[in-house]
């Protein structure tokens, strides 16, 4: 409402003017016309009369939106809520450091609480798309080809992050196996888990060889974005020919290449998992 006031006086004060000025014109002809200096005198303190009050008309209006302007500043803003602001703060600062220390979380379990499995599985490969695994000693229990003649077992704390990485990347899963007996006791172990149902992976991406070469071999023709392996050798060999790779060791490993990572386990290293 003081807005339009203001819009409704200011355009009285123009339209006034325009009078003025009409006025002045016809007086100034007149005087022209007449050059008298009486006349002359008169239309001098005819002139100051319409400045003064033209500057009266103005100056309240100018006043009051300075006024308005200072009200509304983020200065006066300041200046009135000064003193709760320092109690606030005071307040801020004299929380006891026991509580702050409560309510402190590491890196590794705001990644936790903030992301679900597949995200932090997708952030971890850092873009890649194409992996290849080994699956004795990482995503099996048994670590050696023997082991298999009797047995295969997917490890239970594998089976939530190689299902996420089976649906979402093109994953293929390599053993070194002694026969075909051993080759079906691996499938089974991880058709039993989903990996070929709830995981999507096609059974022909599990592949067997007979020989640490062999697997070697296998991860170069395939040519994938990331590698995981137990053997600090072939993964030292496979490091200049594959963008990332993930050397899993119980003991923890040495420093191989710029692009080779540790882990005890490929679900710590994808999933967080203890």
């Amino acid at each position: 409402m003081g807005d339009s006031l203001r819009e409704a006086l200011l355009e009285i004060i123009r339209r006034f003017g325009t009078h003025v000025s009409a006025k002045m014109s016809n007086i100034i002809a007149l005087l022209i016309n007449h050059k008298n200096a009486g006349s002359i005198g008169a239309l001098a303190g005819f002139a100051l009369a319409i400045v003064f009050t033209w500057k009266y008309l103005k100056s309240p209006g100018g006043h009051h939106r300075r006024l308005e302007k200072r009200r509304n500043s983020p200065t006066a803003n300041s200046d009135d809520n000064s003193q709760s602001t320092g109690e606030t703060v005071s307040s801020s600062v004299c929380q006891p450091s026991s509580t702050l220390n409560q309510t402190a979380v590491s890196p590794q379990e705001f990644t936790t609480m903030q992301l679900s499995l597949a995200q932090v599985v997708k952030q971890q490969l850092n873009g890649g798309r194409k992996i290849t695994c080994q699956l004795l000693g990482v995503v099996l229990e048994e670590s050696t080809p023997e082991e298999l003649l009797e047995h295969a077992v997917v490890r239970p704390t594998v089976v939530d992050v190689l299902l996420e990485i089976a649906k979402g990347c093109d994953l293929y899963l390599i053993a070194r196996v002694l026969d075909d007996d051993s080759e079906e006791k691996v499938i089974s172990a991880l058709d039993a888990v989903g990996v070929f149902t709830v995981g999507g992976m096609n059974r022909n991406k599990v592949l067997f060889c007979s020989t640490e070469t062999g697997r070697s071999s296998f991860v170069r023709q395939l040519e994938p974005d990331w590698h995981i392996d137990t053997s600090a050798e072939i993964i030292s060999q496979l490091a200049r020919f594959i963008r990332y790779q993930l050397h899993i060791s119980p003991v923890g490993s040495g420093y191989i290449a710029s692009n080779v990572l540790g882990s005890d386990s490929v679900e710590r290293y994808f999933g967080g998992i203890s």
